[in-house]
């Protein structure tokens, strides 16, 4: 019996394009999706939570003073009273998050197969982790606490105050600790430093989480002290990555240029 046109087309999409197939791409969606789902279970749990929010951040900016590491305001200033810059900032804060990591993750999975699943259980260690943190400490960001001298860059660019609107339903206002931008910024840019093959593009990867700190710090959205417990996250979740789910099965689950067979 002759195949469907459209089954052949399909099955050479499929062989050309995905390299372990459509369950498995079909799989790694479900995952991610899984976790967006927890994501909304604990941006539940910690609606209302206003007065803990403001208080858990006024106890990081007196830290921070202690440390005489206060510096955001300063620096939110400075991007500020530079136009292009401040504007680059808020751009990217808006589409750095999902839209550049999304892609760092599909162009992983697609091109360099073999060092995703470790780069994927990187993630899912690294969400896990966020989401108790903004369960047990939800914080308000440096844009909702004006009286230490924040603004809010990303509402002034958009003519959008993200908290009144109906999408707030869908965000966690308080999820400042840790800075998953951060996070998220390391586990795709050093990877991705090793994977890509021309020099300029490789530095443009290692410098990347550098820059996404700056961003998030002039923008307001997050203190210094965030972004050190997001690169600490990402740390955190590489190391259990290596040492644990790569040791376990180390044919699916290992960082490496080659591209594998071993699917997870």
């Amino acid at each position: 019996m002759r195949r469907f046109p459209m089954i052949r087309g399909l099955r050479n999409i499929e062989r050309r394009v995905l390299p372990q197939g459509w369950a498995d791409a079909a799989r790694q969606l479900l995952l991610f999706a899984a976790a967006y789902y927890a994501y909304q279970i604990v941006r539940g749990s910690v609606d209302g939570k206003v007065a803990v929010a403001a208080w858990n951040a006024t106890k990081i900016i007196n830290l921070e003073h202690s440390l005489h590491v206060f510096a955001e305001p300063s620096v939110q200033a400075w991007a500020s009273a530079r136009h292009p810059i401040i504007h680059v900032a808020d751009w990217m804060y808006l589409n750095s998050h999902f839209v550049v990591t999304f892609g760092a993750l599909v162009w992983i999975y697609l091109r360099r197969n073999g060092s995703f699943y470790f780069v994927r259980n990187m993630f899912m260690i690294a969400m896990g982790i966020a989401l108790v943190g903004y369960a047990v400490y939800p914080t308000a960001p440096p844009r909702l606490m004006p009286e230490w001298g924040f603004t809010d860059s990303v509402a002034a660019f958009t003519g959008v105050r993200v908290e009144n609107e109906p999408v707030s339903a869908l965000l966690n206002l308080y999820a400042a600790v840790p800075s998953m931008h951060v996070c998220f910024a390391l586990m795709v840019g050093w990877p991705l430093a090793r994977l890509v093959r021309p020099r300029p593009l490789k530095l443009v990867w290692l410098l990347y989480p550098f820059f996404v700190t700056f961003v998030v710090v002039a923008t307001g959205n997050h203190y210094f002290f965030d972004a050190f417990l997001g690169a600490v996250t990402a740390g955190t979740s590489a190391l259990l990555s290596k040492q644990l789910l790569a040791r376990w099965r180390p044919e699916a689950w290992s960082f490496r240029r080659a591209q594998a067979k071993a699917t997870a």
